[in-house]
């Protein structure tokens, strides 16, 4: 009798044990998962920002590109591309876009000493480039939550509590191949 009640109190120990363990495995990919979404709600609150930014640098920029038409067309391009993106692959892809664009039009804007110089345009260009400073840095944030989930998702035996709960990959933001190539920089005049 007195072996049957040892077995049964180690058997509901190990089970007990298990449980407890599962349960730490599962409440640790729950909260990677989450520190996944947050780092991609940061990413999403400052692209956001900068879209809103956008119409002010444009407006501020027509009366001095006239013949800059393209890529003043291209930055409005790009921020509807980032207003219609339902996933957010097509958001970084639109935020690619958008960067590419400004660099565009921070690039042409040199060929223009007189919107240079107007203080409005400089403060929407410092806030642009300041909000650009910190998507990378966001960025950079999300990319290692999103490693350290798909990392754990990968092992085990976070793997399989994982595929229970119908844990998928992140996919890295990744640079877009323009942020890859040379600056063409040109001298006006």
């Amino acid at each position: 009798m007195g072996l049957s009640i040892l077995a049964t109190v180690v058997a509901v120990g190990v089970v007990l044990a298990a449980v407890v363990w599962l349960g730490g495995v599962y409440n640790g990919l729950v909260a990677a998962k989450h520190e996944c979404d947050r780092e991609w709600a940061n990413i999403d609150v400052l692209l956001k920002q900068r879209h809103d930014e956008l119409p002010k640098l444009v407006e501020v920029c027509k009366g001095y590109m006239a013949h800059e038409r393209q890529t003043l067309e291209a930055v409005t391009a790009a921020r509807e591309r980032y207003s219609a993106a339902q996933t957010p692959a097509e958001a970084v892809q639109a935020s690619s876009a958008i960067s590419s664009a400004l660099r565009q039009l921070f690039a042409v804007a040199e060929n223009y000493p007189q919107l240079r110089a107007v203080e409005v345009f400089q403060q929407l260009e410092r806030r642009v480039s300041d909000l650009e400073a910190q998507i990378a840095d966001r960025r950079e944030l999300y990319n290692a939550a999103a490693n350290g989930w798909n990392v754990r998702i990968e092992q085990v035996p976070d793997r399989f509590v994982a595929a229970f709960m119908g844990g998928q990959p992140r996919e890295l933001w990744k640079a877009d191949p323009a942020d890859r190539e040379d600056v063409k920089l040109g001298l006006a005049g």
